[in-house]
């Protein structure tokens, strides 16, 4: 067989690598074996928490109307229990978004809900 000369896909291979592994500490960001484990790793961490993103921020969501309903004498888990029996189907970005910047017409919401 003849010889393969695997210079340019080498560097190429290597280039985008580095490109992966810029910032990274210690070896990892300019040594090929090191510098491919911590990618693929940096690749799982990044996959499970934009996941994680989505989790914190219904936490959030539900926090910020929990807050918002106790100051109007209802408790969160009355608050959504009561909007599922009205068949209000305003989802919890939604809610945590009229409790933060439009509180009169959150109140009103709750106010329906109550009766």
């Amino acid at each position: 067989m003849p010889r393969v000369k695997r210079g340019t896909i080498h560097v190429k291979k290597r280039k985008k690598l580095f490109k992966k592994t810029k910032g990274f500490k210690w070896n990892r960001k300019n040594t090929i074996r090191t510098g491919a484990i911590a990618a693929v790793k940096a690749g799982v961490h990044a996959f499970v928490d934009r996941r994680k993103k989505k989790r914190t921020a219904r936490a959030l969501w539900q926090i910020k109307i929990g807050i918002a309903a106790k100051e109007l004498g209802i408790s969160y888990s009355k608050l959504i229990g009561a909007l599922h029996t009205d068949k209000i189907e305003l989802d919890r970005k939604v809610l945590a978004d009229l409790a933060e910047n439009n509180k009169e017409i959150f109140a009103k919401i709750v106010a329906s809900v109550k009766k």
